[in-house]
């Protein structure tokens, strides 16, 4: 009896279910959602930073530029627009505004000449020694720094043999070089991305000549990233500084150089040139997203 009493008790008593294993995986959960979170905040919090850092200039400018006065104070007092007539009024900046327009056009025209081609032959001697040196050699402007570059300038063309210091086309020769790398690199990945090769091969089974084939088929198939890399020339030309304070004569200041002396001035007229010079820049770029917009299209 004792066994069928003990029999009916286990069946009534309800058996204990141990705790679920999902909570302690909850738990386990929680603490690197909690860490994700925290990472997210702190990447949100130096982006936040970045671009204060970034706009907060910008934004100073923009407000000096239109102030009457700023001396001695937080922001600027009054509401003026008189310096941006100074400005357009002013011989020098005139004159250096104008040698700035002509050194990058004159740039830009250079390195399309130059460096169409270099891009096409690097771009079918990528895989030998020679293009490997001969992409090497187009990167060292990038490399080398400006000021090296120009001290090099000072030496080589101060002297009675070369007297080129000074003149425009020194100015337009050393900003070709500095910038022929950008429009070198934008032409080789548009063409890495075209794969001509299929093309060019047709060409030359129905007879078509290695000069040929380029005016045909590869510079047609380059014109969007040709007019991208080529304003991104320009603006690489407009703001040029370190150079071009060292090789400019007093004829032919660029822009950049005589809104350094600006900044002895009045201090709204000097930031109504930098205002300029800023729209300039967001212009260029600008331009530059649109032509490389078209070409992802077109692609």
């Amino acid at each position: 009896m004792s066994d069928v009493h003990a029999d009916r008790l286990a069946q009534t008593v309800p058996p204990r279910h141990n705790p679920a294993p999902a909570d302690a995986g909850a738990v386990g959960h929680a603490a690197p959602s909690a860490k994700t979170g925290l990472l997210i905040w702190t990447v949100r919090a130096v982006a936040a930073l970045f671009l204060i850092y970034l706009c907060l200039p910008v934004l100073l400018l923009l407000i000096g530029a239109f102030g009457q006065t700023w001396t001695n104070t937080v922001l600027p007092t009054g509401v003026t627009g008189h310096w941006f007539t100074d400005l357009a009024g002013d011989p020098s900046f005139r004159r250096a505004f104008s040698t700035s327009l002509i050194v990058a056009l004159s740039c830009c025209a250079m390195t399309a000449l130059i460096g169409l081609p270099l891009a096409y032959s690097l771009h079918h001697r990528s895989r030998s020694g020679r293009g490997a040196i001969a992409r090497l050699v187009t990167l060292l402007p990038v490399a080398v720094p400006a000021l090296t570059l120009g001290f090099g300038y000072i030496a080589v063309f101060s002297g009675d043999t070369l007297p080129w210091l000074g003149s425009l086309w020194l100015l337009v020769l050393a900003h070709a070089v500095l910038t022929l790398p950008y429009l070198t690199q934008t032409l080789l990945a548009d063409l890495r991305h075209l794969d001509i090769a299929k093309l060019e091969d047709c060409a030359a089974t129905l007879g078509a000549s290695p000069l040929r084939q380029f005016l045909t088929i590869a510079v047609p198939n380059l014109t969007h990233s040709l007019v991208a890399g080529l304003v991104m020339v320009a603006a690489l030309s407009i703001g040029e500084f370190q150079i071009s304070n060292l090789i400019a004569g007093f004829r032919y200041r660029n822009y950049p150089v005589v809104l350094l002396q600006a900044f002895y001035g009045a201090t709204g007229f000097a930031c109504a040139a930098t205002v300029v010079l800023l729209v300039l820049a967001l212009a260029a770029t600008g331009m530059s997203i649109v032509a490389a917009s078209r070409q992802k299209v077109s692609s």
